[in-house]
């Protein structure tokens, strides 16, 4: 990349104002003022110019879009922490660096995967749209029943930054906390968590009252909730998703939700974003929300910088501070 030029870079979506404008003093940029979601088409014709490309979770940086990129791409720097969007093989391959955007969504998706372990068992959204629905006829000793989180066992499915942030405030609910994940993490952090380490998933799913997923989308994550692991579960359990969609067997979680093999779900992704298995609105015991787990003003803006920042360090020479490695 010249660095007596202001590289070329392309934005796929709309970002925070206070971002555009320094991606404006710094490079010669090229905004998505309305925000409706690149083509294929679009995107490929976008790396055969521009130097940089900031996509988000919603576009598709597969193989065909990096082949037709040309000589001068040379960087993909990701607005968000997942990568399972882009084809980082072939990224590598066509020597084109990949950036992220770590940990300063940690506390955002924390909060709401906190929020629904606690709004899932008290049928927080159930009763908020029975009182919309003129359905609420004063307070009743046995009316909308659910179950205190205090006491419980969570079963937190991947240890990473956000599986620890959930881990603290579950501590402070009173929850057991239990946790699988792809290593060990170290014993200060146990100890500090107080959380007991599983090294079988399926030993962990059949003794916990909740399960929250907090690992990243891999392929060696793809279902790693499956139909058989959730049969597990106790038929008490709730599990809460704010990770990927597709590590869930949704079909098989509908099954058992209308069944009432479990007794409810939290769910913030899903496996085909934006469009919504419908059998999930039909179901009473399970609470929806639209990807909302970084949805904050102030993690948006810092999202941002860090997209800035890599951009900078790479046009000057240097390795971007968060580059993403092939085995994320």
């Amino acid at each position: 990349m010249n660095s007596t030029q202001k590289p070329k870079v392309v934005v796929t979506r709309k970002l925070p104002d206070p971002v555009e404008t320094r991606m404006m003093e710094l490079f010669d940029v090229q905004l998505n003022i309305e925000d409706v979601p690149m083509t294929q088409n679009e995107l490929a014709e976008a790396v055969k110019t521009c130097d940089v490309l900031v996509p988000t979770v919603t576009d598709d940086i597969n193989a065909g879009i990096l082949a037709q990129a040309g000589d001068q791409f040379r960087l993909i720097a990701n607005y968000g922490t997942g990568v399972d969007h882009i084809d980082l093989g072939t990224a590598r391959q066509r020597g084109v660096t990949v950036t992220n955007t770590p940990d300063v969504l940690t506390e955002d998706t924390a909060d709401m995967t906190m929020s629904l372990l606690l709004a899932v068992p008290r049928r927080l959204f159930e009763g908020e749209r029975k009182l919309r629905e003129g359905k609420w006829n004063g307070w009743a000793p046995t009316w909308m029943l659910g179950h205190r989180i205090h006491g419980k066992r969570l079963g937190i499915v991947g240890m990473g930054r956000i599986g620890q942030a959930v881990a603290k405030r579950a501590k402070g609910f009173g929850l057991s906390v239990h946790y699988h994940n792809r290593t060990r993490v170290h014993k200060d952090v146990e100890n500090q968590l107080e959380a007991t380490y599983w090294e079988s998933l399926d030993q962990m799913l059949a003794r916990m009252d909740i399960i929250s997923v907090n690992c990243p989308h891999t392929p060696a994550t793809y279902h790693l909730l499956s139909a058989r692991r959730l049969k597990l579960l106790q038929p008490h359990a709730y599990v809460v998703n704010t990770a990927r969609g597709e590590i869930i067997d949704e079909s098989a979680l509908i099954r058992m939700l209308k069944k009432g093999d479990i007794a409810g779900a939290g769910l913030d992704v899903y496996e085909n974003e934006p469009a919504i298995n419908p059998k999930f609105l039909e179901l009473e015991n399970v609470s929806l929300l639209p990807h909302m787990g970084s949805a904050t003003c102030e993690g948006r803006i810092d999202m941002g910088e860090k997209v800035l920042i890599n951009i900078k360090t790479f046009a000057d020479g240097h390795s971007p501070p968060d580059r993403v490695l092939l085995d994320i």
